[in-house]
């Protein structure tokens, strides 16, 4: 590390100028930097002050927090983003046009970045917990387009944290496929087989700062189950249990996925706990608490992972029984964690949540109301479009029953019909599969739709004409124009309806034909 001059984040921001476009580490928090992108921000606010432009465009492997999102966003030093993100500051730019955003697919990044179709990268700001002379770069917490950023960048800022465990890194399985047309399969046929090296090694003639820091990864705080995630986690246990009774899953059942967020953490919690479901193993892009615990129990044998999101505790213990932990994780970069050829190859179960739904199966996971911005489709389409099975889970409702998740037509599809097998809310489970569109639509209404919204979705149904899939063109977006106009999607209903104890009232009884598919379908279905 002694090869390269030292600096401190404020002379490493100087090397920052308006307009490059910049690569930041860090796939959620984890392994994103703490000290750099800090003092850019402050740069950025200085400049503004005096009058003069200093605005930069950002690339990351997804979501990065506070330290990177949040204070760039806050200093408006932004003008450009991609692929993902979940930072208040940035989607408020983003949503009221300050920010230009470009929403992508996870795995389709790096790809974009090594051919140029997102433009040349200027400068990349890595985290690392070594840097050597001759140019391997060992990464932290996690992988993400790291290995990418750091090959395709002409300038290359490396922030060595001290707080961050060099163990980790032994975690990486780092492998960069070779470009098309000469690009082979990946030969991965197992969740924690290794197929590449710890390290990245780049020219280190490109290292121009390596900046010292000793900041834990930011994360944020994940709330308790509430009942209606505990009620989703026992539908989609239910429906596993099935799955494996009828031997439409493996005895030995198969290498799940999980999204971010509280009904996910929900969600594996339940499979964890259940006695029903065998020991398993992950292949997913971030390893939250909830699954770490599980790998703890060893209910979870083993997982490969993007990122480690986990607690300060969890970390904690992760470095202090690392000979434990570190055969059961392998940290990979997210064009392989979430390459669509092993995820079908491995047979991946993927439960991935949504922000609506339609009657048909079409799942909106990026946009409110068909127009602002919420995080982004992330690794969502990698995983659903490619799984042996494609579970979407959301609550029935939003805001006390304001909104129902359950629409007639989604303002915003991410994921269409044909990537949508299973949908989950807290009122029951809806397997789509062999179902035609009324069939589906009949079946999500019955079975996942909040009671008081059921009765608007079935005449919504019965009243839109002929067609393969019926829709009513004056009144597919009536529940979204009262809730514009009125505040709620049924401006009509009853405060009392939407009382905590109606909503979250748990329960795993499914309405008859609920797990079967076209095996079960409802008697009046044509």
């Amino acid at each position: 590390m002694d090869a390269f001059p030292r600096m401190t984040p404020e002379e490493a921001a100087e090397l920052i100028h308006d307009g490059d476009l910049v690569a930041f580490s860090g796939f959620t928090p984890a392994g994103a930097p703490k000290a750099v992108p800090g003092a850019v921000a402050e740069r950025a606010s200085q400049l503004h002050t005096l009058g003069q432009p200093f605005q930069i465009r950002v690339l990351t492997g997804a979501s990065t927090g506070r330290t990177v999102d949040d204070v760039l966003a806050e200093a408006d030093a932004i003008s450009w983003r991609a692929p993902y993100q979940s930072s208040r500051p940035l989607r408020e730019r983003v949503n009221d046009g300050r920010v230009s955003f470009v929403d992508m697919h996870i795995s389709h990044l790096p790809q974009s970045v090594m051919f140029g179709f997102l433009g040349k990268i200027d400068v990349a700001v890595v985290e690392a917990a070594e840097v050597t002379s001759d140019g391997r770069v060992y990464l932290t917490t996690s992988i993400g387009a790291s290995p990418t950023f750091l090959h395709a960048a002409d300038k290359v800022i490396i922030e060595v944290n001290r707080q961050q465990s060099r163990q980790i890194s032994e975690m990486a399985d780092i492998m960069i496929p070779k470009p098309p047309p000469y690009r082979p399969a990946v030969d991965l046929d197992h969740p924690l087989q290794r197929i590449g090296k710890t390290y990245v090694r780049i020219d280190p003639e490109k290292i121009v700062a390596v900046v010292e820091t000793d900041i834990c990864d930011q994360l944020g705080e994940f709330t308790p189950p509430d009942a209606a995630s505990q009620a989703i986690a026992a539908h989609v246990v239910a429906f596993l249990h099935e799955e494996l009774a009828t031997g439409r899953v493996p005895r030995n059942f198969l290498p799940l996925q999980s999204g971010v967020g509280n009904v996910s953490n929900a969600v594996m919690h339940g499979i964890g706990a259940s006695p029903d479901i065998p020991d398993f193993f992950m292949y997913s892009e971030v390893l939250q608490s909830s699954a770490f615990e599980l790998l703890r129990s060893g209910r979870l044998r083993g997982a490969s992972t993007c990122a480690l999101t986990l607690s300060p505790a969890h970390m904690d213990e992760l470095v202090e029984q690392i000979d434990f932990y570190a055969p059961r994780l392998v940290l990979r970069p997210q064009e392989i964690s979430n390459n669509p050829a092993v995820i079908r190859q491995l047979g991946v179960i993927a439960m991935n949540t949504a922000l609506e739904v339609d009657i048909y199966g079409h799942v909106n996971s990026t946009h409110v109301c068909g127009r602002s911005m919420f995080n982004g489709i992330g690794g969502s389409g990698d995983f659903a479009r490619n799984a042996y099975l494609s579970i979407f889970v959301c609550p029935s409702i939003a805001k006390r029953g304001k909104i129902s998740t359950i629409v007639p037509m989604c303002t915003h599809v991410d994921h269409n019909e044909h990537s949508v097998e299973v949908v989950v809310t807290e009122h029951g489970l809806a397997d789509l599969r062999g179902l035609a569109p009324r069939q589906r639509a009949q079946r999500i209404i019955e079975c996942c739709a909040h009671p008081v919204y059921r009765d608007y979705l079935t005449a919504y149904l019965c009243d839109s004409g002929l067609g393969h899939i019926r829709h009513d063109l004056q009144r597919c977006f009536e529940l979204h124009r009262n809730l514009e106009e009125c505040g709620s999607m049924l401006p009509d209903a009853a405060p009392e309806l939407f009382t905590p104890g109606r909503i979250d009232q748990p329960t795993v009884s499914l309405p008859e034909g609920c797990f079967h598919g076209a095996n079960a379908m409802p008697a009046d279905a044509d």
